[in-house]
């Protein structure tokens, strides 16, 4: 309830203000696509956050009697060089640089001091050293001074101090997010539909104290979810501070999305996301060890990618299929006893290849396969495959499946999104694993233990094209041709 408050009060705000940094972004001739209009965006709103976050911490020292150390210098802070105000609050614009000034200040003193707090910084856990990584993997691509000048002022308008501005503000650039993820043909990799991520997180039920990883973890959807879905029942200090820095854990391999991944979780709440930029297929995992494992695993790894022979040596179960090493690796990742939750294309339930039936068996015989929940075609937009979750636990073998098909009345699209109302009996159905017109069990000791073929087939269900005799066909295709003779002719008597 609260949260459709917090967006019916702030949203109009909000929404028009990100509208006009697109326009002012387009206009220059460093901007071409979505993905440099939430490049460029971000690093601007994550200084000005900052800077919120900043006084935040200044004002919680003051009421303790003590001294706050400001993470930035004061020459770099936002109210120095951004936004100078005069006394009455509006922009001081004599002290405001602008045109060749603003940029050359950003790009040769900005960007090259806040790219060496990687080196000051503690541990890798700290938001100064995450501060060094954003601005050493980024790049100011706005070219003119005067639309960067426009872009900063209207960020400058934003607040991010309330719990009401802060939610509106990183549910758009969540918005923000899946505009990049469908603005090119790889944008599959960075967005998941946040409905089916809130479902999967529903289901797996991760607790405080558990660790949770994602090991493709593009903008962080996933991690930012389930912290949403701990964080409500942080009841203490303690809770609040194991969630910040002992819970959420990631891999990501190109740089946009790493860096997009970070600022999502900080924007979210999480100062110092554990997320790591490196090729996770990259790790061997025989070498992984018990301490290297996680209590919770929820995954969208990208399909239809191609990973090279030496990368493929990592892996046991060798194939060039990026979706199936990355479900090794998790596989491997997960603690005895730890819940899982991987987004797979549904291909992987029936190939013949030798990969897809090794990796089946070896899914079905050392985890419990509890889950599997076929989505239509559509849930992922651009994405020109079929897909489902599968819903596993480590430690036991795999005696029942529990199949259930999303059968909607209505093609999913850019325009007609999936829902949390689409998923909502499958959120219900799910504990007790109950049959209906859209889900059936399967025993494993019913599949053929040659090809562990897992087809979804829903035997409650003839979806099957009933194909008509080719006489039927063919006396109405004459019967049609007789009409448009008629047709034909009556028109040539009239003219």
């Amino acid at each position: 309830m609260l949260n459709k408050i917090c967006q019916s009060i702030s949203s109009p705000l909000f929404e028009q203000t990100f509208r006009n940094i697109d326009d002012s972004l387009r206009k220059d001739a460093g901007c071409a696509t979505e993905l440099d209009y939430i490049e460029q965006t971000s690093w601007v709103l994550f200084l000005k956050y900052l800077d919120d976050f900043e006084r935040d911490k200044e004002t919680a020292a003051l009421l303790t009697n003590q001294t706050y150390t400001p993470i930035i210098p004061q020459h770099l802070q936002w109210t120095v060089w951004a936004a100078p105000k005069k006394a009455d609050g509006t922009l001081d614009h004599h002290p405001a640089l602008t045109g060749d000034d603003l940029t050359d200040f950003v790009n040769r003193k900005l960007f090259p001091t806040l790219q060496t707090f990687k080196q000051v910084g503690d541990s890798p856990d700290t938001i100064e050293y995450k501060i060094g990584e954003i601005f050493g993997e980024l790049k100011n691509r706005v070219q003119s001074g005067y639309n960067l000048r426009e872009v900063i002022n209207l960020v400058d308008e934003l607040r991010f101090r309330s719990h009401a501005e802060k939610h509106e503000m990183s549910a758009l650039y969540e918005d923000k997010i899946q505009n990049m993820g469908n603005a090119g043909r790889n944008g599959g990799e960075y967005y998941t539909p946040r409905p089916l991520i809130k479902t999967m997180v529903q289901v797996v039920q991760p607790q405080i104290g558990e660790t949770i990883y994602d090991g493709a973890v593009g903008s962080a959807g996933f991690l930012v979810e389930a912290y949403e879905f701990m964080n409500a029942n942080a009841n203490s200090t303690q809770d609040r501070e194991i969630l910040q820095k002992r819970t959420f854990y990631g891999k990501e391999k190109k740089s946009l999305a790493y860096i997009i991944g970070i600022m999502n979780m900080i924007l979210h709440g999480i100062e110092a996301p554990n997320i790591v930029h490196t090729n996770t297929l990259g790790e061997n995992i025989a070498d992984i060890e018990e301490k290297d494992r996680f209590d919770v695993i929820l995954a969208n790894p990208p399909f239809g990618g191609k990973e090279r022979k030496e990368v493929q040596q990592n892996f046991p179960i060798k194939t060039s299929e990026t979706a199936f090493l990355f479900l090794q690796h998790f596989i491997k990742k997960l603690k005895a006893g730890g819940r899982a939750a991987v987004v797979i294309k549904n291909t992987f339930l029936s190939n013949s290849d030798n990969a897809s039936v090794s990796l089946r068996q070896e899914l079905l015989t050392r985890c419990n396969l509890h889950t599997v929940l076929d989505l239509p075609g559509g849930t992922f937009t651009g994405a020109g495959v079929k897909t489902v979750v599968l819903f596993f636990e480590k430690g036991a073998p795999t005696q029942k499946v529990w199949f259930y098909q999303l059968n909607l009345a209505r093609n999913l699209g850019k325009t007609n999104p999936l829902n949390e109302a689409d998923l909502a009996e499958f959120v219900a159905l799910q504990p007790g694993k109950a049959d209906s017109e859209n889900s059936w069990t399967v025993r494993v000791a019913d599949v053929d233990q040659t090809t562990w073929d897992l087809s979804v087939k829903n035997p409650h269900r003839n979806d099957a094209v009933v194909l008509r005799p080719p006489e039927e066909i063919l006396a109405e295709m004459a019967a049609l041709d007789e009409e448009s003779s008629a047709v034909l002719q009556l028109i040539g008597e009239m003219l």
